[in-house]
């Protein structure tokens, strides 16, 4: 079914210490995001890019979560522009920048009439908070604070608490967790689909997994770190980690993913063009979102 797709840009890296990401959201343009999903049939809107601080203006920040408040303040306006999104009945992408805008993307689908199921696909956990962080580093952060665990003004973007309990999100493709966010990852009951699980049982089986534990919910948001792939085909990402999806794992989860009919947002994060091999990672990107949207081999 054509939809009309709004896409917003959200140029931040304040949420790591590794520059870069703040010109993913112009490489996915320049790789023809646009043009492939209006090939598809879509209306597209680009309403450009949100206004985010640069790391040059922030003052020295050595605290357990750096870059708090600016980072808060980001996805509150994020928060504010995915609502009037799902007011229009619109479905809304957005380009990062580093994972944490996706704590205001998620905030605000959640915040609709009818509950929404996260499919947070990633090479990391996400899951650190304030206590237990190694970094600082709010990017990995973003999916603990969607739950509640965390610092407040992460934690009550949009509205107070949680946003998702830990049945209505699964984390996919997983291989790369800190020891205390293991804990605290086994301890709060969300799926977890690792690359051993996928190794083991294959990436349908896998997404059969995620869809069973999130098909009783009515609209699923799926948010994609392209570092969930493997390096060797998504180079330009600023955590990368070996041992990740392939090529056509990464499409057919898209694929199978588009069956359902359920996925009316998405976010694409953390493609860093400084780190890439001519766009590559980005024209990947395009194509996994034209595969989640429509797209169809035969």
């Amino acid at each position: 079914m054509n939809k009309t797709l709004r896409i917003f840009g959200v140029p931040m890296d304040l949420g790591q210490q590794r520059r870069g990401v703040d010109m993913g959201p112009s490489a996915v343009r320049y790789a023809g995001l646009d043009q492939r999903l209006r090939q598809l049939g879509h209306t597209v809107i680009d309403n450009g890019n949100l206004p985010v601080p640069l790391p040059e203006n922030e003052p020295p920040d050595n605290s357990r979560a750096r870059h708090l408040l600016s980072i808060a303040g980001v996805c509150q306006d994020v928060y504010a522009a995915a609502q009037g999104c799902a007011a229009l009945h619109e479905a809304a992408i957005f380009l990062g920048g580093d994972h944490s805008i996706s704590i205001g993307t998620v905030s605000a689908m959640a915040a609709q009439g009818e509950p929404v199921g996260v499919l947070w696909v990633d090479a990391h956990g996400d899951f650190n908070t304030p206590d237990i962080t190694p970094s600082g580093n709010v990017h990995g952060m973003a999916l603990a604070a969607l739950l509640g665990y965390g610092a407040p003004e992460l934690t009550n973007i949009g509205r107070t608490g949680a946003k998702l309990s830990a049945a209505q999100a699964v984390l996919f493709g997983v291989r790369d967790l800190d020891s205390a966010e293991r804990q605290a990852l086994r301890a709060c009951g969300m799926l977890v689909i690792t690359m051993r699980d996928i190794d083991e049982i294959g990436v349908a089986t896998a997404a059969g997994l995620a869809l069973d534990r999130l098909g009783g919910l009515p609209r699923l948001h799926v948010s994609l770190d392209m570092d969930v792939l493997d390096p060797g085909e998504a180079p330009g990402v600023g955590t990368p980690v070996p041992g990740g999806l392939s090529y056509r794992e990464a499409h057919l989860l898209m694929e199978i993913l588009a069956d359902g009919g359920k996925v009316g947002s998405l976010d694409i994060v953390e493609v860093n063009p400084i780190l890439d091999d001519r766009n590559r990672t980005a024209r990947l990107s395009v194509g996994l979102a034209a595969s989640l949207l429509g797209k169809r081999i035969f």
